[in-house]
């Protein structure tokens, strides 16, 4: 499942994700910070979303109440979330 996310509070402003189960691959950041995004869509690249949740969820940058980490982990979730529905309408 592909799954687009719109960021929240962010330099980035939307997550591009696919989901396999619960195992999370082929993100891509739009904006943001490139070099570290990059680090962190390579880094992340096979975790699961409990994975991914539990590393990223709640890291904020500067004074901002979230970061592009956080919104990763509101993403993976939100997108698991979705492929659960569509699983059990199937």
């Amino acid at each position: 499942m592909v799954y687009n996310y719109t960021t929240k509070n962010t330099c980035s402003t939307n997550i591009k994700l696919e989901l396999d189960g619960d195992i999370v691959k082929n993100i891509e950041f739009t904006g943001g910070c490139n070099g570290n995004l990059k680090a962190i869509q390579l880094l992340v690249q096979g975790w699961t979303v409990e994975q991914i949740e539990e590393k990223c969820h709640g890291i904020t940058c500067g004074r901002r109440p979230t970061s592009c980490a956080d919104q990763l982990a509101l993403a993976v979730r939100e997108a698991y979330n979705e492929s659960q529905k569509e699983f059990a309408a199937e």
